[in-house]
Parts: structure tokens; C-alpha cells; sequence
């Protein structure tokens, strides 16, 4: 029986090859996506779930509380994580770690062989405690280890790039410095972690380092109120105590021992399970996934895995008349409805089966074309995993199930008496079938108009936000940093060799670009002649060619003069409107201190964009710290608006960086246009992913019109002759076989315009400066939509009134 049912599938597929095609390709193009996306996703939620009793550990975040404004850092004061050790109940560990941000220089000696490596991430300060709550499995050696000073362990990966013994486990006893002042001994190796995790370090310096060296103090670890992002405190809650009540206990403990001031910091318990994806608070420099992201992903797979689906039943129902007689035939010879029924579903397996397949030669694809937005663990060879497989087999089902159901009983419960006697489509069993189809068919139009006009104000958004007056100049800027911190003396050297280059219009060396990810913030205190007015503000560090460099415009006042200490301030007019004036220039000379001594406004700025267009223009002022000052910003030459030999300028550039700085290894500059740009990342891979949905939901949607108008011309062919015959022009048939359809699109238009505004209308809130949803997006949408499906249509429409009615009418 089964072969059968497969003999009749591949006859009846061969026999419909245009239908078939068309629901194969709908269908693959789906279940491709929907594979893709299972796929990240399943790695995106997959992280951090093999830590045993992963549901009681809990990472210590730190909320600052400002006057006007809330800092959310992802570490701890120094001194918390001993206390709370002392004193904390109701935990069952907890571990204190430094998290090195940077690069670190690491110096190996091993055998009589020297080795250096000078961009060494993932290195982190530990207590004996982390291994006890992050698990990892010991080839030497154990967590004890880290209780004595100037001990490391390291993981498998990292010791066999440090050493070339074959049994690594004689790298124990070797020594390690980091940075030319820890010396260190390697005392236990541990395997590498093979789950995504967000704790992928490589590299545990015992915490006990810290008291026996100068770190303690640089890295303010006994201030109780100074937080820094690098000091990290995990705890693992003991049974029954839940992170309502160590959080009690945490703010309780903080209490006793922080300094009462207008400044109110809280701590926070994050459950392991929100690290990889709350961007509030950083995961120690490695890339976070957002779940609303990925929860539009599931729904995207699920919009194309309906279209599929839609057009399936459209051109399966569409085909019904003409394979009536087949199954009356049967049934008089004894087939069962349950057979028939059988078979139908037999029928929707195999192409779900065919269209899995080709799924499968377009994932590789798929992957190419989504590199920078898909994480690079993810590739081709995960679809041999088992849920990877056991999720397509279950895919497959279910398709087949959803697509084939309808058609298949639809098609079963033809009565073989009305069919044999031509008698089975009445006129109302035709019309209910016809607005089926229809319903079906503006269904998946919506889907497509939804997809295009969030397409077209996505990209709008980004646009706006590029090319909007930022409030400095960002183009032929190029920006890069000195190391140290702070830097030394050479940087000044560098500064005047530079100033000497042709293709060099102007060099600043300050703190940062006036935009960038990061920011400095401080509660400085106006000092007002009838009362003090204190708020947050963010600060910035520059020389005096800065502003000329990013052709700043000052309101009033002047710009910095040079100076190693705070003893001036430029602010933007954001904080001179905040402080209550109108003209700027009347809070010149006006005084302000923020901790370190009054001192003057010696100019207002006009407002810029410090952050991305998400956020507001805040309170800021500049100072000038030349001790501090070490990212230069360079204005590059200009002819006819383009940098003068480019290529030759920065080869210069990076000559003259490696002659002063000759322990360097690289040399890293950016674009100051391109870091603008990197603040809209997530928008720009929306768009990227938005308009390959778009082009994947028309291609479909038109895929399905397209066999709906074969299937109603082949239906029409007579008439078409007989209208022919009695005069009809080619262009009035060709009207009358597309007005329906038209129709359906434009009603597809008017559902899908107001869904899609109020979608977009809640996106672009997350913008304080955003784009106007201007009536033309939607008109554009429902223009172009029309012209695809006319495109469409006219492609079988006009084949058809082109016919010779004398082969239709024929048989007549």
C-alpha cells in the first residue's frame, strides 16, 4: 500500500510540476528559516545551564542612584565581597573575582625559552570559591591552590599555547608575569568549559595576589563607595533562601558600612540565566543576545512557515475539481475516506520531505548572508546534532500536518454519486471555497505589506539617525589611543611629529571623541547666587584644537585653555537651560564644583549628540586634564571633500606610532564616522534581517498568487475564447482576470497599514530623536506591492488573452 501511495504522489507531483514547484519552494524557503533561527536561538538560550544548582547563583550587580539619573553597573564596591564572606547568611559561597578588561602583557619563561604575549584577554583575579561555583574539571592540582599569593591556574587551552610540554600538566611549577609586575607560578590546569558560557576565562591569578602588591590600592578595592564594573561578586544562595531575601540582607549589609551621602547605591541579585542577555549590565566584554530579538526571529520563521503553508492549501483546494473524478473513481472501487485521507497526507509529506531537503542546501547559504548578525559558533555542522535533527523531523510533521489536513478531508469527502454525475460544485460550495482561498490569500499579503513598511521605516530610522546634525563634524576623522593609563610623557613627542605630517590638518590629543560607548559621570554642584542646584553630568577631557577638530560651535564664552588640573569648564546648553538660562551667555563666569574645588563656566557649547539618538542630550561639561589625555582625534587634509592620499597619511601615522611606541605590536585607529555608525549595529542587521524577510514573504506571497492565477485562467479558458470571439480586447481580459486579485492586495493594504504603524510607532519610542511616519512609507508600500502583484499577474494573464480561442473552443 505504501508504494502505492508513493508511486500516485510522484505521479500526481509530476503531473502538477508548476503547483508542485511553487509549494516546494514556499516550503523550503520556511523550513530553512525556521531551521536557522532554531538554531540560534537554541544557542542563544543554551548558555550557562550546565552550572549545578545554576538556579541559586546569583552575580551582584550595583545600581547608582543620582539625583536625576540611574547607573547600572554590572560589579560591586571592593570590600563587599569580603563582607559579605564574613558576614551574609543564607549563602552557601561566594566568590570575589577582578576582571581584567583589557589587554594584559604576559611574559612566559619556561625550559630556557622566553616567550611574550602581548594581547592576552580573558584573565581574571580569583578566590579559591569561583571553582566551587562555576564548575570545572581539574587534570592538576585543585581550587585550594588559590588561597596562597602569586599563584595561576590556567585552563587547557591556555597552557598549551604558553608551553610545548605533551603532558601539559608539567607546566605546573612555571612562571608567568603579567603586565612586567605580577609574578606568578602556575599551580593547577583545568579543562576548558565546552557550554556556552559567559565565564570564558582562560587565566585565574589567586586573589590573595591582590594584598601582597600595589593592586589593592589602584583598584580603590577598600572604598566602600567606589564601584567599579571589574570587581565581581558571585554568590550561590543557600536551599530555601530566595534573591528576595538576600537582597534584604545585601542592602542591610551595605548600610553599615557605606558613607551616607546624596549618593544611594543598591545592590542587586542577576540570576545567572539573565547575564547573556540584560544589556544593563556588561558581560565582561563578550556579545550579549537580546530576547526580543530572538523572539521576533521565532515569529519571522513562523510568518514564513504560514505563507508556505497558505499557498499549500490555496493551490491544494484550487486543485480539487480537477482531481474529483480520481477520487470518485476510487471510492466506488472500494477506497476508504480513511485511505483517501491517508494517501493526501502521504501526498504533503513528500514535498515536505523534498522541500526539507532543499531547506537544507540553502542553510549554508543563509549562514553567509547573516554572518555579522548570527554568532560565530553557529554553523552548517550543527544540523548534525540530535535536537537539530529530532527539531526538523518534528518540523517536517507538523507541516505536513497543518498543510496537508485541510486539503486532505476536503478532497476525502467528495460523494462519488455527485461526482460522477459532474454535480459536485454547486454554485454555494464553490463561492465558500473562493473566499477560503481569499481569506487565505489577503492573509499572506498581509504578512508581506506588514513586513515592508517596517522594512522602509526601519531603514528610515537609521538613516535619519546617520545623517542627522550631530553637532560635530565626523567626517575624515580618524581616532586612536596610547597606552597606559595614565599615559606617559611620549605622547607629546608623538603630538608634535604628527603635527608635522602634510597629511595631517590638525592633531587634538584629549580624553575621547565627543561620542563614543563609554562615559564618564559626576554630580557636580552649581553654585548659584541665591541657591545651589546639583545634578548629574556627564564629563568629557580636551585640549583646545578639540573642538576645532570636530568644528564645535561655541554659543558664548570661549573654549579651554590647556591645563593639568580642573581649574575651568565648557558646557553644552543642555546644562545651562537645566541650571535656568535662557541666553547662554549669561552663565559665563557663573561658578560650579563637583568635589574638587570651585571653578568657572568659561563657555557654552552648542548641544550635541554625546550618545546615540536613543537617548537624550544630557548635562555635560568639558575640563581639560592633560595628565589624563591620552586618545588623540586627527583631522585629516581635504581636496574636493575627500582625505588627500589617505593611504599614504595613515602609513605615515602608523610609522610614527610604532617609532615612540616600539613595544607595540599594532597599530589600531577607527573612523569617527564608523564608531557613529557602530551605535546603530542592532538597527542596521533589524534591516538587513527585515529586508530579506520582506523579499522572502513578496516572493512567496506572489509565488501563491501566481498558481492561484494559473489555476483561474486554466479554470476560465473557454470564456476567455467566447469573450475573444464576441470582440473582448486583449487588454480588457487581461483586467478582467486581475481585478480580483488587485483587490485582495488593496484589502490586504488596509489591514496590514494600521498594524504596521502601531508596531512601528512602539519601536521608534525607544528613540528619543526618531523619525516622523510619514504618510508616504505607507503609500509607497501599498504602490509597490501593486506593481509586484501586477507584474505577477500579468506574467499568466496576458499569456492567456493572448490565446488562440480557436484551441479553447475547440472542443465546443
Amino acid at each position: 500500500m505504501f508504494k502505492n501511495y508513493l508511486t500516485i504522489a510522484i505521479r500526481n507531483f509530476w503531473r502538477h510540476k508548476v503547483f508542485s514547484v511553487i509549494n516546494i519552494s514556499g516550503l523550503s524557503i520556511g523550513i530553512a528559516a525556521a531551521l536557522v533561527i532554531f538554531m540560534i536561538v537554541s544557542y542563544e538560550f543554551s548558555f550557562d545551564k550546565f552550572e549545578k544548582d545554576g538556579d541559586r547563583i546569583y552575580r551582584v550587580t550595583s545600581d547608582m542612584h543620582f539625583p536625576d539619573q540611574l547607573i547600572q553597573i554590572s560589579g560591586v564596591s571592593g570590600p563587599l565581597g569580603p563582607a559579605v564572606k564574613r558576614e551574609l547568611p543564607g549563602i552557601d559561597a561566594a566568590s570575589s573575582f577582578f576582571f581584567y578588561p583589557d589587554r594584559v602583557h604576559v611574559t612566559v619563561q619556561a625550559t630556557g625559552n622566553r616567550a611574550v604575549f602581548k594581547q592576552q584577554r580573558d584573565i581574571i583575579i580569583a578566590d579559591e570559591n569561583y571553582f566551587s561555583i562555576i564548575p570545572y574539571q581539574w587534570i592538576s592540582g585543585s581550587a585550594s591552590v588559590l588561597k596562597e599569593p602569586f599563584k595561576v591556574v590556567l585552563t587547557e587551552s591556555r597552557a598549551k599555547a604558553y608551553f610545548s610540554f605533551s603532558d601539559i600538566s608539567k607546566a605546573v611549577g612555571q612562571p608567568i608575569t603579567y603586565n612586567d609586575s605580577i609574578q606568578a607560578t602556575v599551580a593547577g590546569i583545568v579543562r576548558d568549559i565546552d557550554q556556552p558560557t559567559e565565564f570564558g576565562f582562560k587565566e585565574f591569578i589567586s586573589y590573595p595576589t591582590i594584598e601582597k602588591t600595589g593592586l589593592k590600592n589602584n583598584l580603590g578595592l577598600d572604598d566602600w563607595n567606589g564601584i567599579s564594573s571589574n570587581t565581581q561578586l558571585l554568590l550561590k544562595a543557600a536551599r530555601g533562601k530566595d534573591s528576595a531575601y538576600l537582597g534584604k540582607q545585601l542592602k542591610e549589609l551595605y548600610s553599615r558600612y557605606a558613607k551616607k551621602d546624596f549618593l544611594t547605591i543598591t545592590n542587586k541579585l542577576q540570576s545567572l540565566s539573565d547575564l547573556h542577555f540584560n544589556a544593563d549590565y556588561a558581560g565582561f566584554g563578550k556579545r550579549q543576545a537580546n530576547k526580543n530579538t530572538l523572539y521576533g526571529l521565532i515569529l519571522l520563521s513562523v510568518f514564513l512557515l504560514l505563507l508556505g503553508v497558505i499557498n499549500f492549501v490555496n493551490l491544494t483546494t484550487a486543485q480539487g475539481a480537477q482531481r474529483a473524478k480520481e477520487i470518485g473513481i476510487r471510492k466506488t472501487m472500494g477506497s476508504s475516506r480513511s485511505q483517501l485521507t491517508i494517501q493526501f497526507l502521504g501526498e504533503t509529506l513528500f514535498l515536505t520531505v523534498a522541500a526539507a531537503v532543499i531547506a537544507l542546501l540553502l542553510i549554508p547559504l543563509l549562514l553567509k548572508i547573516f554572518s555579522n548578525f548570527i554568532p560565530p559558533e553557529i554553523n552548517a555542522g550543527m544540523m548534525k546534532h540530535p535536537p537539530i535533527i529530532l527539531f526538523a523531523i518534528g518540523l517536517i510533521l507538523c507541516i505536513s500536518i497543518f498543510a496537508g489536513a485541510y486539503p486532505a478531508f476536503f478532497l476525502s469527502s467528495y460523494k462519488p454519486s455527485l461526482v460522477l454525475k459532474n454535480q459536485m460544485f454547486s454554485h454555494t460550495g464553490k463561492t465558500r471555497k473562493a473566499w477560503l482561498r481569499k481569506t487565505l490569500t489577503v492573509s499572506q499579503f498581509v504578512i508581506a505589506q506588514f513586513l515592508i513598511i517596517s522594512a522602509m521605516i526601519v531603514v528610515k530610522q537609521i538613516n535619519y539617525s546617520i545623517n542627522k546634525e550631530l553637532g560635530y563634524k565626523k567626517d575624515a576623522i580618524i581616532t586612536f589611543a596610547v597606552p597606559g593609563f595614565p599615559p606617559d610623557q611620549r605622547r607629546f613627542v608623538l603630538q608634535q611629529k604628527l603635527n608635522a605630517n602634510p597629511g595631517i590638518e590638525m592633531v587634538s590629543l584629549a580624553g575621547s571623541t565627543p561620542a563614543n560607548e563609554g562615559y564618564n559621570m559626576a554630580t557636580m554642584k552649581f553654585l548659584g547666587d541665591k541657591k545651589e542646584i546639583e545634578t548629574t553630568v556627564e564629563i568629557k577631557q580636551a585640549d583646545t584644537n578639540y573642538f576645532k577638530v570636530f568644528g564645535m560651535k561655541l554659543l558664548a564664552g570661549r573654549y579651554l585653555q590647556q591645563s593639568d588640573t580642573s581649574k575651568e569648564y565648557l558646557i553644552n546648553n543642555a546644562y545651562a537651560k537645566f541650571l535656568g538660562f535662557k541666553n547662554p551667555a549669561d552663565i559665563i563666569g557663573k561658578y560650579v564644583d563637583r568635589g574638587n574645588g570651585r571653578a568657572p563656566i568659561v563657555g557654552v557649547l552648542a548641544d550635541f549628540h554625546s550618545q546615540s539618538t536613543h537617548s537624550a542630550i544630557k548635562p555635560l561639561a568639558f575640563s581639560s586634564q592633560e595628565k589624563f589625555h591620552s586618545n588623540f582625534n586627527i583631522a585629516l587634509k581635504k581636496i574636493n571633500g575627500y582625505p588627500a592620499g589617505l593611504k599614504e597619511t595613515i602609513a605615515k601615522i602608523e610609522k610614527t606610532y610604532k617609532e615612540i611606541y616600539p613595544e607595540e605590536e599594532s597599530f589600531h585607529y577607527e573612523f569617527f564616522d564608523e564608531r557613529i555608525a557602530k551605535f546603530y549595529i542592532t538597527e542596521q542587521n533589524l534591516s538587513k534581517l527585515l529586508k530579506w524577510a520582506t523579499g522572502l514573504a513578496t516572493f512567496i506571497s506572489c509565488l501563491g498568487l501566481f498558481g492561484l492565477v494559473i489555476y483561474t485562467t486554466s479554470t476560465r479558458t473557454k470564456e476567455i475564447g467566447v469573450r475573444k470571439v464576441l470582440g473582448a480586447t486583449v487588454t480588457h481580459i487581461v483586467s478582467l482576470l486581475s481585478k480580483d486579485f488587485i483587490g485582495l492586495v488593496l484589502l490586504a493594504f488596509i489591514i496590514a497599514a494600521p498594524l504596521a504603524w502601531w508596531a512601528m510607532y512602539k519601536w521608534l519610542q525607544d528613540f528619543a530623536f526618531r523619525t516622523n511616519m510619514s504618510w508616504w512609507v505607507f503609500t509607497l508600500s501599498g504602490g509597490l506591492m501593486i506593481i509586484i502583484a501586477l507584474i505577477t499577474l500579468s506574467i499568466q494573464t496576458i499569456r492567456s488573452a493572448t490565446a488562440n480561442p480557436v484551441d479553447s473552443l475547440r472542443t465546443e
